[in-house]
């Protein structure tokens, strides 16, 4: 298929990106601290942070990783924090240090810590003291030798962070107690006497940026291996979409709620809007909508990013609607599909239309995007990046026409290296000549719009979050008195998609209750079955193997 869409471009937006622009995030970022040294950088719970000072810190911070840790070029190093100041700083110094970023999920097991520690090989990581008795009890057995304990308040100025670090631990309670005697408090990880000591790496494209991990089919979570140069790109493709909007200067910062370890929100927010100088406003908590709402009061807001679920959220608080809207430019959803209801409601409220991007881990994640001059909802993700190609496929891989569904095969420099010491799993999907099979079915049209249609992959999206039910049926089957187990997702209104178990159990003292709590030790929450249904039997092929889609069916 040419390049048909292309055409349907906004005037100004070019057909292809230049990734050699950047050597590497490094020196992206460096050319953004310089530029508006002066701007607000970050902010988080009123507490606002420059450019200059994001800047200073990082650099003590990665000599910090050279001199006490003993980091090098390569190394991996872990970070598990929900939106705070620190994840800023302690990513941009990692790779400064030359090292790559290992994003956690703060909710994460010690099981799903463990695996993620011990297959990147991390060798320090930074971890915020509400989790750390995750950490404690994940760290045996792995070579991470080197943890760094944040609490919420350890940027904040004076006796405010004092008062939350305070009020979090002793009057909150949301500190359970732990005990790593090694461990080292962040405060001095980012002393400024450490910036003398800092040693220059020469960071390249080839070098690896991030190592983020998503969902296997296998039931473990696997590495996609997104280089500086995916990442530069990606950041470039995204900057070249919204050029038009930004180029007259906005007038508020860009609402970050979705976590920066999720990689929508740290290529989309953290990173593109680096360059912009407009503030990331971080917000820690975005589950507490009513404290969310006052978070959009502190300052002017211009741009924001979320999934499906959030935007719906907003919506039903009726506080949302009173906000001044008066500096509001766009609101982009991905991570799930944005349903129709949501995005007409969030027109009529706030005047802005929600407009759809697609996007995959192992793409860093941008591939497709609507136009932002749109002033309607209208059913599709979006037009394929600069530099991207899009095609869709059969079973057989022979490409299909317009309007035709198959599944959707994507290629562009944002595409990942492959999967970290995966060598079958990313032959699976990325092919010799850089072809990534993305498992989804789409269609194509005469415009070059890409509508999702199905997923050809089992995986389950929560909340913009991928659950893979091997992971899940693995975990409740180790459960004694299980016989089988399988595990579909089920659409459930606003929130997309929830986790549903139909589990053929030996004891009859099984409940849907003791199930929940089995799961709820082992696996995150939103990966925990919100529905549990006990069967006879499951339905099988021939040769025995469980029919997901079958039961999905039935739904």
């Amino acid at each position: 298929m040419d390049k048909i869409w292309v055409n349907s471009y906004e005037q100004g937006i070019p057909v292809a990106i230049d990734p050699n622009q950047y050597s590497s995030l490094v020196a992206y970022a460096k050319e953004c601290f310089e530029e508006h040294k002066n701007k607000v950088c970050y902010t988080n719970m009123g507490v606002a942070l420059s450019y200059q000072q994001i800047d200073e810190m990082a650099t003590a911070f990665a000599a910090f990783l050279q001199t006490r840790c003993g980091v090098k070029k390569g190394d991996r190093v872990a970070i598990m924090l929900p939106n705070l100041l620190q994840y800023p700083v302690a990513m941009f110094g990692i790779h400064r240090a030359g090292a790559v970023v290992v994003n956690v999920n703060p909710l994460y097991t010690a099981r799903e810590l463990k695996h993620v520690l011990n297959d990147s090989d991390a060798k320090c990581l930074l971890v915020l003291a509400n989790f750390a008795n995750t950490a404690q009890e994940a760290l045996p057995g792995t070579n991470t030798k080197h943890v760094v304990v944040t609490q919420i308040g350890d940027l904040f100025p004076g006796l405010k962070g004092k008062i939350v670090n305070f009020a979090v631990k002793y009057i909150k309670k949301m500190v359970p107690a732990f005990d790593l005697p090694e461990a080292i408090p962040f405060k001095e990880t980012v002393k400024s006497e450490l910036t003398g000591h800092f040693t220059p790496v020469d960071v390249t494209h080839d070098d690896l940026a991030y190592l983020q991990y998503t969902g296997g089919t296998t039931g473990e979570a696997k590495g996609a291996m997104l280089t500086h140069r995916n990442m530069v790109s990606n950041v470039l493709q995204a900057s070249a979409w919204i050029q038009n909007f930004v180029s007259g200067g906005l007038k508020g910062g860009i609402i970050t709620a979705l976590p920066l370890y999720h990689i929508f929100s740290l290529t989309a927010n953290c990173l593109t809007f680096l360059k912009v100088g407009i503030p990331n406003i971080l917000i820690t908590n975005p589950r507490d909508i009513p404290g969310f709402i006052k978070e959009f009061k502190r300052q002017p807001f211009a741009v924001m990013t979320g999934v499906n679920t959030l935007f719906n959220a907003l919506l039903r608080n009726k506080d949302f609607a009173q906000l001044d809207f008066s500096a509001f430019k766009f609101a982009l959803g991905g991570g799930m599909a944005v349903q129709k209801a949501v995005a007409e409601q969030w027109k009529q409220v706030t005047g802005v239309p929600l407009l759809e991007a697609y996007g995959l881990t192992e793409t860093s994640p941008a591939v497709t995007i609507n136009p932002l001059t749109l002033s309607e909802y209208n059913g599709s993700i979006g037009l394929p990046l600069s530099s991207t190609e899009v095609k869709v496929c059969d079973e057989e891989g022979q490409e299909l026409g317009i309007n035709a569904p198959g599944e959707l095969y994507v290629r562009g420099p944002q595409v990942m290296k492959g999967y970290w010491q995966q060598p079958e799993m990313t032959r699976d999907v990325l092919s010799d000549d850089g072809w990534l099979r993305t498992g989804d079915v789409a269609t194509i049209d005469e415009q070059g719009f890409v509508r999702i249609v199905d997923r050809k992959k089992d995986m389950i999206l929560v909340s913009g979050f991928n659950v893979y039910p091997n992971e899940v049926e693995d975990v409740i089957k180790s459960m004694p008195g299980v016989n089988e187990v399988a595990v579909v997702g089920v659409t459930a209104g606003a929130r997309g998609e929830i986790v549903k178990a139909f589990v053929v159990i030996d004891d009859k003292d099984i409940t849907a209750e003791s199930i929940t709590t089995f799961c709820r030790k082992q696996l995150t929450a939103y990966k925990i079955p919100k529905e549990i249904e006990f069967r006879d039997e499951l339905p099988k092929t021939p040769v025995g193997k469980v029919l997901r889609r079958a039961l999905r069916d039935e739904q």
